[in-house]
């Protein structure tokens, strides 16, 4: 496959906002991108959106499980005002990335999926980005700015440090904490393999509802993103990842090097502004329990108003003011 292919190109812009009036917004579909760029990069053939100034300072916006690139859709026009050059990768089981040989381990334990963003920063040329992202976006940035440093300009993660290992998911937690951790259990079982395969749709909108209760979007909004689960790896992806924290599936022993150096939970040394939702209904851990892990310059932000866990899409200001802010700490 071609370095780059564009699909569905519409002239030269990579997004294309479409503007909403308050009559309009009643019966217009949502922004949406329009120009996802393909390109090789590691094990995969990679989606993404490309906007913004070619030599502008590069920001890196990763999303998280069950959502989409959509989440930065009101993100990604703030800072390319602002002069930022901002890439938008569909995560491996998400939208228009495929695997690159029909037979690799369709593979979710953390360290494969922050890999694959030293992959693309290598496949685009860019030496060093600013790395942002929530929910399993949040995860693989921070994993890349604790083993690869050198790359990472800066980082905002929000609800902070999200470094684990399979031995501290092993670790029971207060019945409360695991009740919240309900799908976990069910991936864990082939029932809930083909319960989600069946229903990953009705499943990914509960698993909004309930992360950010205080979020009231529409089903237009949802689909636009729930567009990008249709993808044929996402289910398999998604199982892996879930069972692998538990213990009950094996990663790939290419891995297992940056696994262990991992299992140690290394410190973030790189500028770094972490951010929490105060109505995240999302397990999330404490920022207390997590602030001695960014060894640099830091700072965390508690963003009010009923902000849940797709925080991105639910405060888009909040979130590019961070990432603008985080080039300068």
């Amino acid at each position: 496959m071609n370095k780059h292919i564009v699909r569905n190109a519409i002239g030269a812009a990579a997004l294309t906002v479409l503007s909403l009036g308050a009559a309009q917004a009643q019966t217009s579909a949502p922004a949406a991108f329009q120009n996802i760029k393909q390109i090789d990069a590691g094990v995969l053939n990679v989606g993404y959106v490309d906007a913004g100034p070619a030599n502008g300072p590069v920001v890196i916006l990763l999303h998280g499980w069950p959502y989409d690139i959509h989440s930065y859709v009101d993100v990604v026009p703030r800072l390319t005002q602002a002069g930022y050059r901002v890439i938008v990768p569909h995560l491996r089981g998400y939208g228009t990335t495929r695997f690159l040989d029909k037979n690799a381990v369709r593979n979710g334990e953390p360290a494969a999926l922050a890999e694959d963003v030293v992959a693309l920063m290598d496949a685009l040329k860019i030496d060093k980005a600013i790395l942002a992202g929530y929910d399993w976006g949040a995860r693989s940035a921070d994993i890349v700015a604790a083993l690869w440093p050198e790359r990472v300009k800066g980082l905002v993660s929000v609800s902070g440090y999200l470094i684990g290992s399979q031995d501290s998911g092993k670790q029971p937690l207060p019945p409360a904490a695991e009740q919240q951790w309900w799908y976990q259990f069910y991936f864990a079982t082939e029932r809930g393999r083909v319960g989600y395969e069946k229903n990953h749709h009705d499943f990914a909108k509960l698993i909004w509802q309930t992360a950010s209760p205080q979020w009231h979007f529409d089903d237009r909004t949802f689909d636009r993103s729930a567009a990008a689960l249709e993808n044929p790896d996402h289910v398999a992806i998604t199982v892996h990842n879930y069972r692998w924290r538990l213990g009950l599936a094996q990663g790939e022993a290419k891995y297992a090097p940056l696994e262990a150096r991992l299992a140690r939970f290394p410190a973030i040394t790189v500028p770094t502004i972490t951010l929490e939702g105060d109505a995240n209904g999302a397990p999330h851990p404490e920022p207390a329990a997590y602030a001695k892990r960014f060894t640099g310059k830091y700072k965390h932000e508690l963003i009010k108003g009923g902000a849940g866990h797709n925080l991105p899409q639910e405060a888009p200001g909040a979130f590019a003011d961070a990432v603008i802010a985080v080039d300068h700490l």
